[in-house]
């Protein structure tokens, strides 16, 4: 084994993290410098949705590097674990729910309800439709999922209490969004924009421990969070402010319901074999 490789198994979390980042922000940074005219280029801002698969694509990378076909193999069942208790799909699929709520109670209240129609507006796309579905969870779902929690989690979950690594990843995540507020966030949704960060944090912690360790209900999960709170009339009215307030009282339930310890009653997944974190 080279010593790059030696050193590659040895921190694999850190050059995980640290490619995520190069990745997602080779994208993102010449987007944000475009936004702010200080480039001339002429970028299509659609290549935002590319980001998405920094983590997905430093996973892959890292894993079969340090770990080589098991370990490729080993993340690939996670990403494709799908016979999991019907429960824990309902779960998954729960923001569709939330979003069916607040609509009800939107009309209820004589409020503008987000149509179905409108989730498929989002920000540097035409109006999609239904292929707001594919693209949300395919791109921010699995594209994230994978490194967030497919690889990441299961290490930091090694030797710490779920609730921990929960908030370490929280603030590693956090930080990966930085460029999006260049071109993309106003700086003022900033406070709010973190906290609903740590609130989805733990919710896919709980999942995916719950289920065994299964990235596809969390990309399911992350996908259908932002189909129902990402679209361009959702982020300004009712919908999104609903669905982000369930997700932070659910957060809440999980952390006093099923400890922090595992966050799960069927206890956290770890990395198999004991490496070094950073």
């Amino acid at each position: 084994m080279s010593a790059a490789k030696y050193w590659i198994k040895q921190h694999e979390l850190l050059v995980f993290i640290l490619g995520a980042y190069a990745l997602s922000w080779l994208v993102e940074i010449p987007l944000a410098l475009q936004y702010r005219d200080i480039v001339s280029w002429d970028l299509p801002f659609a290549l935002h949705y590319l980001a998405s698969f920094g983590p997905l694509l430093s996973a892959l990378l890292v894993t079969g590097i340090s770990r080589g076909k098991p370990g490729l193999r080993a993340l690939w069942q996670d990403m494709t674990r799908w016979r999991i208790k019907w429960v824990w799909w309902l779960a998954a699929l729960s923001p569709l729910v939330m979003y069916l709520l607040a609509a009800l109670i939107q009309a209820f209240l004589g409020i503008p309800v987000t149509s179905p129609a409108e989730l498929g507006q989002v920000d540097f796309l035409p109006p999609l439709g239904l292929l707001v579905l594919p693209l949300w969870i395919f791109t921010f779902g699995f594209g994230e999922e994978t490194g967030w929690r497919g690889f990441a989690l299961p290490r930091l979950q090694k030797g710490r209490s779920a609730l921990l690594a929960t908030v370490i990843l929280w603030l590693v995540w956090a930080l990966w969004h930085l460029p999006l507020f260049f071109y993309s966030y106003p700086l003022s949704i900033l406070p709010g924009f973190a906290l609903g960060l740590l609130a989805g944090s733990l919710i896919f912690t709980w999942l995916y421990n719950s289920t065994g360790g299964s990235v596809l209900l969390t990309a399911c999960w992350h996908g259908l969070f932002n189909v129902t709170t990402a679209c361009i009339p959702c982020k300004t009215g009712f919908t999104a402010a609903f669905i982000s307030t369930l997700v932070m009282i659910g957060a809440v339930v999980v952390v006093w319901v099923f400890k922090p310890a595992a966050l799960s009653r069927i206890g956290k997944r770890e990395v198999e074999e004991g490496i070094k974190s950073f």
